[in-house]
């Protein structure tokens, strides 16, 4: 059990989330590496359902106040306490020219939220860590100058992509109480923040892997009879980045004649857009939306279908995909995956051995659905190699070990 008071603080933006299984499988394996923690959260949360995996997490969960009006006492109370502590000042100093640059209510509670934590995190605290380079990394920024400690990040992929440049560089700058170290997912965001960082040798690539143990053995796929139904489906939130209009404008393009469905897991806001858009397509009625689903479902859907889909793209304003755990759990059930290239999705999957790659277009997305519900045997090969892959190159344990080690030398002060 993690004791009451443990030396590491982990900031996140929600718990539990069903979109961050890739955050719990990294917290249930750094306990089983012997580290204890706290968790701290900026938001409740809002899935109704919550993984297996999260019950599996000894750590605390303690939350900040989500909006600071809501809780006034406890911000006033904190604030105070805050200003005491030697870092104050500096922490203060450091938000109000981040405020110049960014007049935003997100902004103020930020700071709000900071001096909570820096408040109320125990004394025996050596290190802060944040999920996401964006709001939790503020907030553990702030506290951590409060409290004169170190901190650090993971980066994965809209808090990159979408973050302005000049706080990214700060946090990467030992100048302006930058970060430790930072990991990230995926070696093409590697690359971008070792661009800006002072010491390119504080970025970490730590692919998230899938640890197999919690997954079943791949299901014995027999050869799919080209005359019956061609299940497809797809996990994702239900946003621009994911691409799932392009997707339903591909299946509009689907011959007549072609027996196929597609389901879809995952929330998101734009939901209602979709389904509006498969009913003018005419392709309404074979399609399931199914909402959010705990990974049990996941897992077992993915072994009943017969192509997993996911039409990544970058959105309007920079946010895209990294390396989305979803093709690596696919992949463990041995199930044929069709993505696009963006960001790095190649990484993973070479197109043409791995799986399908193709750009984000309606037309080039209907002829590779079309290609593999004719090909079976040669779908199932790209599965194959796939998990092959997965067992040989993206297995957890080696990030997990150099994850270990930086946080422990993060609370030692190495």
């Amino acid at each position: 059990m993690t004791s009451r008071n443990p030396p590491l603080a982990i900031v996140v933006k929600g718990w539990p989330r069903l979109s961050e299984t890739f955050i719990a499988q990294e917290l249930v394996a750094l306990e089983d590496s012997g580290h204890e923690f706290d968790i701290w959260s900026l938001r409740y949360p809002t899935d109704k359902k919550r993984h297996p995996l999260h019950d599996r997490i000894n750590a605390r969960v303690r939350y900040l106040p989500e909006y600071l009006y809501e809780d006034p006492e406890r911000v006033w109370r904190a604030r105070a306490a805050a200003q005491a502590l030697p870092g104050y000042a500096e922490a203060y100093r450091i938000w109000r020219a981040d405020l110049v640059r960014d007049l935003t209510h997100n902004r103020i509670r930020r700071f709000g939220q900071a001096c909570v934590l820096a408040a109320e995190l125990p004394e025996c605290t050596q290190g802060l860590y944040a999920h996401f380079m964006h709001t939790p990394s503020s907030v553990a920024r702030y506290a951590a100058i409060m409290r004169g400690l170190p901190w650090s990040f993971a980066a994965h992929a809209k808090d990159i992509w979408t973050s302005d440049e000049w706080e990214k560089r700060e946090k990467l700058s030992a100048d302006t109480h930058g970060a430790v170290f930072g990991a990230t997912c995926t070696a093409f965001g590697a690359e971008h923040l070792r661009e800006m960082a002072d010491d390119p040798t504080r970025i970490d690539l730590v692919y998230h892997g899938l640890d197999l143990t919690r997954f079943p053995a791949p299901p014995k796929r027999p050869m799919r009879d080209t005359g019956s139904p061609f299940h497809m489906m797809s996990v994702g939130r239900l946003v621009e980045k994911k691409g799932f209009d392009r997707l339903i404008a591909a299946f509009a393009q689907l011959p007549a004649d072609m027996d196929w469905h597609w389901t879809h897991i995952g929330g998101g806001d734009l939901k209602d857009t979709l389904q509006v858009q498969a009913k003018e397509a005419g392709v309404a009625d074979r399609i399931t939306w199914r909402g959010a689903c705990d990974q049990p479902e996941v897992i077992e859907a993915m072994r009943a279908a017969d192509l997993f889909v996911l039409p990544s793209r970058i959105a309007k304003d920079g946010d895209r995909d990294g390396l989305p755990n979803v093709l690596m759990e696919a992949a463990s059930q041995m199930l044929p995956i069709l993505s696009t290239p963006v960001s790095a999705i190649p990484e993973f999957i070479d197109s043409g051995t791995h799986g399908l790659l193709v750009e984000d277009d309606p037309a080039k997305l209907t002829a590779a659905i079309r290609d593999l519900a004719s090909n079976p045997a040669r779908a199932q090969a790209y599965a194959t190699a796939a998990y092959d892959r997965l067992v040989g190159e993206f297995g957890m344990a080696p990030g997990i070990a150099r994850l270990s080690s930086r946080l422990t030398m993060l609370m030692q002060g190495d």
